[in-house]
């Protein structure tokens, strides 16, 4: 398996400080985006630029895109396999702490069960983060890969229900995939079969799991 993985993409090695002061980084990070985003979530609508009402912000972190395409981001240019999954896991955790912490000692309640999920969703992604390494590889598995992470945004951002017609989900989640599908640009050829992966992998999703709007 190792000499399969490897032909795909090969770990990079490094300073174990960087590695650390990197880690560390992405944890300030996520602490930060998660107060932020439980300041605009817990802030009126008016107070804002009428730009950001009108792309919905408020309510686009509150979405899966937003985080799937951060963790995609932060796995994809780390290092190594195990460096994207602490990496992603660090932020992904850091960002519920300061979400929560905010949420228990400035606004003075605190969801549990909601809490419960996104704490799942964090410890899935130490494993998500893992293959997602490899999306940045070569070869047919990392094209499906890749095509797969773009096939989850994509349903994010758009209806394909043929009963329902296509329409847009959100202006903000279309930004989100598209920026997917730069990060994850492959050769011509390559990305063909990407594209032609991520709308298969967004059917199938969508008649799993609904917009998650």
């Amino acid at each position: 398996m190792k000499v399969f993985l490897e032909k795909i993409r090969m770990p990079q090695k490094g300073v174990t400080s960087k590695y650390i002061l990197t880690t560390v980084g992405f944890m300030l990070f996520g602490f930060a985006l998660g107060v932020f985003q439980k300041w605009i979530d817990g802030t009126a609508s008016n107070y804002f630029p009428m730009i950001f009402q009108q792309l919905n912000v408020v309510n686009y972190f509150g979405r899966l895109s937003i985080w799937i395409l951060l963790g995609t981001i932060i796995s994809v240019y780390s290092k190594s396999p195990l460096r994207a999954s602490i990496n992603t896991f660090s932020f992904l955790i850091s960002m519920l702490i300061g979400y929560y912490l905010y949420c228990n000692y400035v606004l003075g309640f605190l969801p549990k069960t909601y809490m419960m999920i996104w704490v799942v969703i964090a410890c899935v992604s130490f494993f998500m983060a893992y293959m997602c390494w490899y999306a940045k590889g070569k070869g047919f598995f990392a094209t499906v890969l890749s095509g797969t992470i773009i096939g989850v945004l994509f349903a994010q951002a758009f209806n394909l229900n043929p009963l329902q017609g296509f329409y847009v989900y959100d202006l903000m989640e279309v930004i989100t995939w598209l920026i997917g599908v730069l990060i994850l640009y492959r050769k011509p050829k390559e990305f063909v079969l990407e594209l032609g992966v991520s709308v298969i992998v967004a059917f199938i999703f969508q008649l799993i799991i609904p917009h998650f709007g």
